[in-house]
């Protein structure tokens, strides 16, 4: 089956938009808004042969907070931009390029997502050890590929270690999510040319959460 529709592109980019945010919140305020979202954002990663884009994310439910997101990042109704998140989606779709054309870092990737794997038969996702393992993941392969993505913050959080590893596993989720996009056909023009068709299927997957 064929996931090159329009459905499939607006579930992989709210889950961009759903890790952008994620970033944004706990590089500012200091904790997670939405334990269900950054969990499932994170299961993404080693979900690598789901049987369709919305199962990589773990159903409608779990992608609420990215498809509210998609939607105030496109709809901009009432002024509801987030001008971190518009940066942290730009800049995931600069790496995946960078990514995608690198077959070398794409096999170590495979690898060690596999260890990660092999991980999660002992502790959770949100587990300190995991998460240290996807930070490491993210800086050793995707954060030197290309122009290092920025995050903005509170000193006072981002200094904090556990922060840090939080914010890069988010970050390879992020990266996750915009290889599928690429993937079914997703392309950076939509976000201009297409954005009233993007954000009502948005708001049709919303309903359905």
């Amino acid at each position: 089956m064929s996931f090159h529709n329009l459905e499939s592109r607006s579930i992989a980019f709210s889950a961009m938009c759903q890790a952008a945010y994620l970033v944004d919140k706990i590089a500012t305020t200091g904790s997670c808004p939405d334990t269900v979202a950054f969990n499932a954002s994170l299961q993404s990663i080693v979900r690598t042969d789901s049987a369709s884009p919305l199962a990589t994310f773990g159903g409608h439910e779990s992608l609420k907070l990215g498809y509210k997101t998609a939607i105030a990042q496109l709809g901009n109704e009432n002024n509801t931009r987030n001008v971190q998140v518009t940066r942290y989606v730009a800049g995931l779709i600069a790496l995946e390029r960078k990514l995608s054309s690198n077959a070398g870092t794409l096999n170590l990737l495979g690898e060690r997502i596999n260890q990660v794997n092999r991980q999660l038969a002992h502790f959770e996702i949100d587990d300190s050890s995991v998460l240290s393992n996807l930070d490491s993941i993210y800086r050793d392969l995707i954060s030197n590929l290309g122009p290092k993505i920025q995050v903005n913050g509170n000193p006072a959080y981002l200094q904090q270690e556990q922060t840090q590893h939080k914010i890069r596993a988010l970050l390879l989720a992020g990266v996750r999510a915009t290889v599928l996009w690429r993937q079914i056909g997703g392309k950076r023009r939509q976000l201009l040319l297409s954005r009233g068709a993007l954000v009502a299927q948005t708001k049709q997957n919303l309903l359905r959460a």
